[in-house]
């Protein structure tokens, strides 16, 4: 999307009631921040950024071509935020049609956040680069987690364990079944269980370190499996 909403945007959105939103991304941020500058009336601002127009199928305005997305829009509102400097105002609209170029799908057809190399704004000159700091969060969307409250005492007050990492157990629909968590102590941490044969408790601590570790490395199901063999 724009850098900033510049009067001239806000302007033609009045006027047509039509827009282009073209996300940035690392690769075009300058040439975006330079087209949020408050150029003259009738200075085309794709030629002093140095974007490419490209016809939009549906709207009036123009696509940016060097965006790998771009949502040409119709604007259902524009609510105006305030009278003061940095006010802005919010352009509320409707997509009908979207554009995205295949170089940055995966090998399912999906945005891969990282070849899409997204940037967002921050305050002042300041942006954050989404491809430096990724990171997957399971969303319970389609499946509905057993929560927090559903996680045995014994390891829901770990001391090992954190708050996400609780997050993570309770985003499961089900526990691991009493077979599938005997045959994984069989065939993964039997020689656990000799070592600290006498030590129940340094057992539950080391088992709860395990099962740290896997959640770390996003690996639910088998840190679930290690936590129900430390009961």
């Amino acid at each position: 999307m724009r850098d900033n909403t510049t009067k001239h945007t806000l302007e033609n959105a009045r006027a047509t009631g039509e827009v282009v939103i073209n996300v940035v991304t690392y690769p075009i941020v300058q040439q975006a921040s330079l087209a949020s500058v408050e150029y003259a009336q009738g200075v085309n601002e794709f030629v002093k950024a140095g974007f490419t127009q490209l016809e939009s199928e549906i709207v009036k305005p123009y696509r940016v071509k060097e965006s790998p997305v771009q949502f040409e829009c119709k604007v259902k509102d524009i609510i105006e935020l305030g009278q003061q400097g940095g006010a802005g105002n919010l352009i509320v609209c409707e997509v009908v049609l979207m554009h995205i170029d295949d170089s940055i799908l995966d090998e399912k057809g999906v945005i891969d956040p990282r070849k899409i190399d997204l940037v967002a704004r921050m305050g002042g000159d300041w942006y954050t680069r989404a491809a430096d700091g990724l990171f997957e969060v399971a969303k319970p969307i389609t499946t509905m987690g057993i929560g927090v409250d559903s996680i045995p005492e014994a390891i829901r007050l770990s001391t090992i364990l954190t708050g996400n990492n609780l997050g993570q157990l309770g985003n499961v629909e089900k526990l691991p079944t009493n077979d599938e968590v005997e045959n994984y102590k069989q065939h993964a941490i039997l020689e656990l269980y000799d070592d600290y044969k006498n030590k129940p408790e340094e057992l539950k601590l080391h088992l709860h370190q395990i099962a740290k570790h896997l959640l770390d490395d996003n690996k639910v199901e088998e840190a679930w499996k290690v936590l129900m063999c430390s009961l």
